[in-house]
């Protein structure tokens, strides 16, 4: 069953407790488009744990999950934008990562 639509500040902490007492788990795409980006996941974990949710989230039509996009800084300080949604209270998962133009 999916999970409820959050808040920005709801799905910041959720995906931050996800990573420190749950499960972040790297979808195929998503690993995929870390290698095209040539980074690690650390990179991606590191957004996750400081970046900020500036939009809504929105639905994704398939799966019916509510779609999140956390930006932030890799490592390295290079701009970086993760997507992700939650399979349940404890379990995030992760869509695709890219790099942002500012």
């Amino acid at each position: 069953m999916p999970v409820r639509c959050l808040s920005r500040a709801e799905a910041a902490d959720l995906v931050r407790h996800c990573l420190s007492a749950g499960r972040v788990i790297p979808g195929k795409h998503f690993r995929e488009e870390l290698g095209k980006e040539g980074l690690d996941i650390l990179d991606a974990h590191h957004v996750l744990k400081t970046g900020n949710i500036f939009q809504e989230p929105e639905p994704d039509i398939r799966s019916g999950d509510w779609k999140y996009r956390m930006e932030g800084t890799d490592l390295e300080g290079k701009p970086l934008a993760v997507v992700f949604c939650f399979r349940d209270q404890s379990t995030g998962f992760l869509i695709t990562v890219f790099s942002v133009r500012r």
